[in-house]
Order: structure tokens, then C-alpha cells, then sequence
């Protein structure tokens, strides 16, 4: 008798164990796509050190990771999370998936203690490149630093042939950067865990399924930029 309870002791605690770690992973993610909003947003709040409106405007794929940290994340060979949303044909942006970078580094801001990342998919193959397992920026997809300022056209600004562009912000600046040897992977746990079942990354992006209600306030934000003419992509510009 005693013994058949105290494995049913073991069991019940087992099992309040394993539903106390999967409720923090699910606030962890949800946590993220705050985060996420919150960095894009006051990034767009100044006036002059952000990343152009007609560029996001035109952009059809973004990639947020707020807080790499140096101890446990990208800096030392670790890792970081984030969330990646694509443009769809009716010119509004697809759910958010989370997203998982490994590894790298972003250039002079390598000393920093903490760094925001942002990049921007500047055609649709880009972002079909950015969709595949594994790939690896600066390798199979080259990234150039973003222009700077609200008011620059996105007509006249040098897009790489790769279509990718990148942002980072250490220290409250915020800076074009360079990202070399970062791999980018979808973060199918997380993507369970905000949808409620497993799903694909490329369901998401194609908005297939519909978005959590945690994803409404980095939507929002990002619903400022929505495209007009969804036929319409940016040609790409090689960087002389």
C-alpha cells in the first residue's frame, strides 16, 4: 500500500512538474512577441535613427530578435530568439513565428552587453531563403547594413541583390549592421505553444492559420507599414 503511494506521489508530482515548465515556456513566448513590439516600436519612435517608413512599407519580410544577450545567447556561440512575419498578396503582414538565431556575430557591436536585431526581407525571395531550415546569413544569404532615417526613399536606397538588409541597436544605438555566420532556424516548440498545436512555419507565413491574441500588439505596430500595392516589389540594387 505504501509503495503504490508513493508512485502515485511521484507521478502526481511529475506531472505538476512538467505542467509547471511547459506554462513557462508559454509565457516565455508570449513574453517575446511583447518584447519584439515593444523594440520596434521605440526604435520607429525617434525621428531621425530609425529604419525608413518607405522601406518597411515595400519590405516583404521582417525578423525581429529583441535582447540578444551576451552571456547565453548569439555572443559566445549560443543562441537567441525572435519572431519573423512575411508579407501577404492583400499587402497586410501574416502572424508572427518565432524564430530561433545561433551563433555569429554583428560586427563593432560584438562588445555590447545586449543587442536588438531587426532585418528586412526586401523580396519575395528573400524571404523564401530566410524560410528554409538552417540557413545560415552571411553564407547562403548575404545581409548589407540598412540605410538610417525616416524620410529616405526606399526608391533610391541600394538594396543588396540578396534583398536582405539588416539593423542592430547596443547601448540605445541603433546602426546598420553586419551579420556574419548567423543561422536562422523556426522554433517549432514556441510555435506550438502560441498556436496551440503544432504547425508549420510556412502555414504561418502564408497566413493559414490565424494569429494569437498575444501577437495583436506587434501587429498593430506593424500594420502602420502596410502595402499598398502588394503586386509591386522593390527591384533589387546591387551595393556599388
Amino acid at each position: 500500500m505504501k509503495q503504490n503511494l508513493t508512485i502515485v506521489a511521484k507521478t502526481t508530482t511529475a506531472l505538476f512538474m512538467a505542467a509547471g515548465f511547459a506554462m513557462a515556456a508559454d509565457t516565455a513566448a508570449v513574453a517575446r512577441l511583447q518584447a519584439a513590439a515593444d523594440v520596434f516600436k521605440e526604435i520607429q519612435a525617434a525621428p531621425d535613427k530609425a529604419v525608413p517608413d518607405q522601406l518597411l512599407e515595400k519590405a516583404n519580410g521582417i525578423i525581429i530578435v529583441p535582447g540578444l544577450k551576451r552571456a547565453g545567447f548569439v555572443f559566445g556561440g549560443e543562441y537567441g530568439k525572435g519572431v519573423f512575419l512575411a508579407r501577404l498578396p492583400n499587402g497586410h503582414w501574416s502572424p508572427p513565428s518565432t524564430i530561433r538565431v545561433e551563433g555569429g556575430s554583428f560586427g563593432a557591436q560584438i562588445g555590447a552587453g545586449e543587442t536588438d536585431l531587426i532585418m528586412l526581407a526586401m523580396n519575395q525571395d528573400a524571404v523564401r531563403q530566410l524560410m528554409r531550415v538552417g540557413v545560415k546569413i552571411g553564407g547562403d544569404l548575404m545581409a548589407a547594413a540598412g540605410p538610417l532615417g525616416r524620410n529616405i526613399g526606399a526608391a533610391t536606397t541600394p538594396i543588396p541583390a540578396s534583398g536582405l538588409l539588416a539593423y542592430s541597436r547596443a547601448r540605445g544605438v541603433f546602426a546598420g549592421a553586419t551579420v556574419n555566420g548567423t543561422t536562422l532556424r523556426s522554433d517549432d516548440d514556441d510555435n506550438a505553444m502560441l498556436y496551440g498545436h503544432s504547425v508549420d512555419q510556412s502555414d504561418i507565413l502564408t497566413g493559414k492559420v490565424k494569429a494569437p491574441a498575444a501577437a495583436e500588439p506587434l501587429m498593430k505596430e506593424l500594420e502602420r507599414y502596410f502595402r499598398r500595392n502588394p503586386s509591386d516589389e522593390p527591384p533589387p540594387k546591387r551595393v556599388k
